[in-house]
């Protein structure tokens, strides 16, 4: 076990943080899973960090000038360097604070993107942040698409699912390849932490963004943010397709602590992948011959983290 775990006791509902270090009167869209699950970030972490922002939508709804949602130290970075510009940070203030310059004590970085900023643009330089062992944590919002310049296809884009760049046709079917797996990728760099989390799991979500933040070196958390105007989903029911996510296990939960798997909600009667894909628009084109497939895949990627996270 982490030794800063040992004296984390973890919230509940009757300690949640009252602080509001994201404002309420940003411009979401209404029914924004992502917004949603970056206020239960912040509120996790507090007022005692300073927030690396790729470009992309919580970067643009946040801080249209000249306001700002933000109650902490935040900067506006490129699409691609959230990862690049935290680890500067991080190793700036440890100069500053060998130089009696600024006073020793420790203050959170986190750097946070889209999965677009985050498994595509982005992945050099995190790859290069986690190499390097920053102190520093990383948060995935992950929307399924580029979906701040008009929901264009990304890497993390499902199995099948429509965007303005993988439109279903004649002779094609929507995206074409299976989701790509970046909490997979931030374990192979063999970091101390690692979790996947959700907004319809609020209180596992906060509690794995502050452990992520108390371990020495790099963290990664994988957070799954429904976008009811890429989607074509009704905002209202993105909690339930949060909570569908899981319970489907196509996004299942679980935290990789100093290599080892253990799975946050184990699903033993889990629901058909038609309750999660129905109700979404990008999904509504898909026949029973891709829907068994998605069922198939499904099942054995749940079965693959369910050995992982029995192997000692």
């Amino acid at each position: 076990m982490i030794p800063e775990f040992e004296n984390f006791k973890g919230f509940k509902i009757k300690n949640i943080p009252k602080d509001e270090p994201l404002a309420p009167g940003h411009r979401a869209c209404q029914g924004c899973g992502e917004v949603l699950a970056l206020r239960m970030v912040m509120k996790a972490l507090g007022k005692n960090v300073i927030v690396c922002n790729a470009t992309g939508c919580m970067e643009i709804i946040t801080s249209p000038y000249p306001h700002t949602a933000w109650r902490v130290p935040w900067i506006h970075i490129a699409f691609e360097n959230a990862a690049a510009v935290a680890s500067g940070v991080e190793a700036g203030r440890k100069a500053l604070r060998r130089k009696g310059r600024i006073p020793k004590k420790h203050v959170d970085i986190m750097a946070v993107g889209g999965d677009g900023a985050t498994g595509d643009i982005g992945l050099q330089w995190l790859s290069g942040a986690l190499e390097r062992g920053h102190d520093f944590l990383y948060v995935c919002l992950d929307n399924e698409a580029y979906m701040n310049t008009g929901v264009q296809r990304s890497g993390c884009t499902p199995y099948g699912a429509m965007t303005t760049t993988s439109p279903p046709g004649k002779k094609s079917f929507g995206q074409v390849t299976w989701k790509k797996d970046l909490p997979a990728i931030a374990v192979a760099h063999n970091i101390p932490y690692v979790a996947t989390a959700s907004p319809a799991y609020f209180l596992d979500l906060m509690n794995k963004v502050k452990k992520a933040a108390l371990v020495k070196g790099p963290a990664y958390v994988h957070i799954y943010s429904p976008c009811p105007t890429g989607w074509g989903s009704a905002g209202e029911r993105s909690i339930e397709f949060s909570k569908l996510a899981v319970d489907t296990k196509v996004f299942p939960l679980y935290e990789v602590i100093e290599g080892r798997y253990i799975i946050s909600r184990k699903i033993k009667k889990p629901k058909p992948v038609t309750d999660y894909l129905k109700g979404q628009r990008r999904f509504r084109h898909l026949g029973e011959d891709h829907i068994s497939y998605i069922q198939k895949r499904v099942d054995a990627d749940y079965e693959k983290l369910v050995k992982l996270s029995e192997m000692v």
